[in-house]
C-alpha cells in the first residue's frame, strides 16, 4: 500500500476557519473523483498558532505507486494539485509505503 502524506500551511489571507471549511469540505470532492483511491483522511489542527509550521495533514492511500501515478495524471488529479495551491503557502509532500507495525 502507498500512501501520500501531505503537510499544508495556510495562506495567510485565509482563516483557520476558512481553511478548516475547504480542507474537510471542498476539498473532499476533488478526493472523490481520484481514480484508484483507496482510503482520505484529512487532519486540521484546532488551534490557531501562527507558529506551527503547518495546519493540516491530508492521506492518501492506493494500492501501488502505479496506480498513485495514473491517479495523479488524470484531470481530476491535476486539478486536486491545482486546488491544494490555490489555498496553501507551502505543502510538503511525502510519498510512503506504508506498514502497520503495531
Amino acid at each position: 500500500m502507498i500512501k501520500i502524506v501531505s503537510l499544508m500551511k495556510r495562506r495567510e489571507d485565509l482563516s483557520l476557519e476558512d481553511f478548516r471549511a475547504w480542507a474537510l469540505q471542498e476539498h473532499v470532492e476533488h478526493g472523490k473523483r481520484l481514480p484508484g483511491l483507496r482510503e482520505y483522511r484529512m487532519s486540521v489542527v484546532i488551534e490557531d498558532d501562527p507558529n506551527h509550521p503547518y495546519d493540516a495533514v491530508s492521506e492518501l492511500w492506493f494500492d501501488d505507486d502505479e496506480a498513485r501515478t495514473a491517479a495523479f495524471a488524470t484531470e481530476a488529479g491535476r486539478a486536486a494539485g491545482e486546488d491544494v495551491a490555490a489555498h496553501t503557502s507551502a505543502r510538503t509532500r511525502l510519498i510512503t509505503e506504508e506498514r502497520r507495525v503495531f
